[in-house]
């Protein structure tokens, strides 16, 4: 295996450990921005070593112990933390490692459920708690939280540096909150876990259009969070989401990596446990009697896809309707967007392209290539095929992932062509 290779390697596997490290990490330290610095000396040392070495293996544990004795490095440069030194020290000289993956699967003692309250916690502008958690705890680059908050890498590049200090100057405790204080502490939460399960769901950048396994851990915090917080719908709301999303993965993509879009999807391939999992989510929502939010709306969307045996018995009548009530309840641009797509698949596509041709001169839509997108898909069923081949070309341009560019392209080809 070549250097190339050797990196692009490490890179993998950096994504999968990472958040594990940095949550062990912080766990002992009690400093996020420690941690993950401690996380990134060890990711260092094994892009100048492994090159020579090979990739160990088990490269995981390799990363938490290198990571581990940087920290009693900096420890013992500190003479003010000699007893933490020591107690650290101790850990890792222990003939038994602790069992890391059965820590991980403890609901109580589960270290990324703790990082998460933590870079969550209110001593943070919620702008910066979901941005500092996406990049710890979803290994997520900066120009990928970008690209799903729609705002410039700057921007988020300064939310993480300051919320690092932040933390780390207010003392923040790595542990759950208390009770009393869960559900003002859950919003800003769901939001993390979402945004991450849509990185996994649909990449924004790179070579592959899904990520399995960010998704996969996007949906185990989920399901920690509603063993923990029963009494919040909105939580069960998102892992219903969530469930009945990961129903469709083998489904989504075809034998070359290719984008396979939902009307076009064979139904037979969707795992039925995973969307039985997602209306039984729905239900311990609904018996709560509370109203709806945000995620049991689009779940309850995400339910009307799974319920139809084909594409022809969708029924969009009802999925407009929900994201009528999704725009009432948390109005965005992307939310009128999906709406647009509702309507004209309800109703005609005259009727979708008049709402998404006001989305336009939307700013923070500038740079969003499913608008173009989405605009070229309603041009082409009205028969504007020149209209919709520059559509489909500006979505193109406008793409950061690779699948989704050969898409976009082969479908701008496809309008020119007819």
């Amino acid at each position: 295996m070549n250097e190339s290779s050797v990196h692009r390697t490490i890179d993998g596997i950096w994504r999968i450990e990472s958040a594990k490290i940095i949550a062990a990490l912080a766990r002992m330290v009690r400093d996020v921005g420690l941690a993950e610095d401690l996380a990134q000396d060890a990711l260092i040392i094994a892009l100048e070593r492994w090159p020579e070495t090979g990739i160990p293996g088990n490269p995981g544990a390799w990363l938490m112990t290198t990571a581990k004795r940087r920290a009693i490095d900096r420890l013992r440069r500190n003479k003010a933390l000699d007893r933490k030194y020591e107690e650290l020290g101790r850990e890792v000289e222990r003939q038994h490692e602790p069992d890391w993956d059965e820590r991980l699967d403890d609901p109580v003692g589960d270290d990324l459920l703790r990082l998460i309250f933590t870079t969550c916690h209110p001593v943070l502008s919620p702008e910066a708690r979901v941005a500092l958690t996406l990049r710890l705890l979803g290994g997520l680059t900066t120009e990928e939280i970008a690209s799903a908050f729609l705002v410039q890498e700057p921007t988020v590049a300064q939310r993480i540096v300051r919320a690092k200090r932040t933390l780390a100057a207010a003392r923040v405790p790595f542990e759950l909150p208390p009770k009393a204080e869960l559900p003002a502490r859950l919003s800003s939460v769901l939001e993390v876990i979402y945004l991450m399960f849509n990185e996994g769901y649909s990449a924004s950048s790179g070579d592959s259009w899904i990520r399995p396994m960010l998704c996969m851990e996007a949906l185990r915090l989920g399901r920690i969070l509603a063993e923990i917080a029963q009494e919040q719908p909105e939580v069960h709301g998102l892992v219903a989401l969530m469930e009945i999303q990961s129903s469709r993965f083998k489904a989504r993509v075809g034998k070359g990596g290719e984008p396979i879009l939902l009307m076009d999807q064979n139904r037979a391939l969707w795992d039925h446990l995973l969307i039985r999992r997602g209306l039984a989510a729905i239900e311990r929502a609904e018996r709560l009697g509370k109203a709806f939010g945000s995620y049991l709306i689009q779940a309850s969307i995400a339910a009307c896809h799974a319920r139809a045996r084909t594409a022809a018995e969708t029924d969009w009548v009802k999925i407009a309707a929900l994201y009528d009530a999704l725009s009432q309840v948390a109005p965005s641009p992307v939310v009128e967007l999906n709406r647009a797509v509702a309507l004209s698949m309800a109703f005609g596509p005259e009727v979708g392209l008049e709402v998404l041709d006001a989305l336009l001169h939307e700013p923070s839509l500038s740079n969003y290539h499913l608008l173009p997108s989405v605009r070229g898909d309603l041009l082409q069923k009205l028969g504007r095929k020149q209209e919709a081949c520059l559509a489909f070309n500006q979505a193109a341009a406008l793409a950061r992932n690779e699948k989704d560019r050969e898409l976009l392209a082969r479908r701008a080809s496809e309008c020119a062509a007819e």
